[in-house]
């Protein structure tokens, strides 16, 4: 059997993917199908929707991974479709039973991680943007679980625990940063921007060179929660220094595909999940 990608690494993400899993699955299991129903987002995404979409995604990753031939067919339709084709999917999935909605989510980001581990090292797997590595992969799954289940949980009310897992979601919008700029047409950058967030448990990360003239700096959550689109920037305690660093938070993106809709101060929006 061929060497897999160096275990601790990959094993370390796929075990804060499943804690990330764990803890949204904690807040719906038993949650009554009535509430499944419940808008999450001014596009009117309802809880289904949230568990649908990461299903679904849960499975196309596995079909990049495992079935070429089915991989293909969905980048097929995505280029047809770019706007509506993500859509398509979450509401595809959910409409199902929410029983069968669960058990098929539940199955599939298992079968993931078991695909994940199985990767030869060195070999990269495709995906609707550049192809990736599995813990780049698996990095990517964490992300979208944490942004998805923040929508989940501010439409129910839950308290989202804060944790030092929210770096991989950091990460991403650090490392997105030239993507965010080709996303709306835009040059790419050539000033480097050093990065430096307070972590949940108080540690400090950092990305980038450390005499960089361009700067972001502040909490961790609050950049996270700017990356993945979930708050404007006039509610995060998140600072830039330099024009470009600047610029760069007002569209900064964690995940692939368009943008979509730019969110509202909170000041100006109600409190319920339906209108984040």
């Amino acid at each position: 059997m061929p060497p897999t990608e160096p275990d601790d690494r990959l094993a370390a993400v796929l075990t804060d993917l499943a804690a990330e899993s764990d803890q949204l699955d904690g807040w719906v299991a038993d949650l009554p199908v009535q509430e499944w129903g419940a808008v999450t987002t001014p596009e009117g995404w309802t809880v289904a929707h949230q568990v649908g979409h990461l299903a679904w995604t849960d499975q196309a990753s596995l079909s990049a991974l495992t079935d070429p031939e089915a991989f293909g067919a969905g980048m097929k339709a995505a280029a047809e479709n770019p706007s509506g084709f993500v859509d398509d999917g979450a509401n595809s999935w959910a409409a199902k039973p929410v029983p069968t909605l669960i058990e098929e989510w539940r199955d599939g980001r298992r079968r993931l991680a078991e695909a994940l581990r199985a990767v030869p090292a060195g070999e990269k797997v495709p995906w609707f943007g550049p192809p990736m590595s599995p813990t780049s992969m698996a990095t990517a799954r964490v992300m979208e679980t944490w942004a998805h289940a923040h929508d989940v949980a501010e439409a129910l009310g839950v308290d989202v625990p804060r944790t030092d897992r929210v770096r991989h979601v950091c990460h991403i919008g650090v490392r997105t940063r030239g993507f965010a700029h080709l996303m709306r047409g835009e040059e790419l950058p050539t000033s480097d921007v050093r990065v430096e967030l307070v972590a949940p448990g108080g540690d400090t990360w950092t990305w980038g060179p450390e005499d960089a003239e361009q700067r972001v700096t502040g909490d961790a959550w609050d950049f996270a929660l700017l990356a993945t689109r979930r708050r404007h920037r006039d509610d995060v305690d998140v600072r830039a220094e330099g024009a470009d660093a600047d610029h760069w938070l007002d569209i900064v993106q964690a995940f692939a595909g368009l943008p979509g809709n730019d969110p509202r101060p909170l000041a100006e929006r109600g409190t319920d999940g339906g209108d984040a």
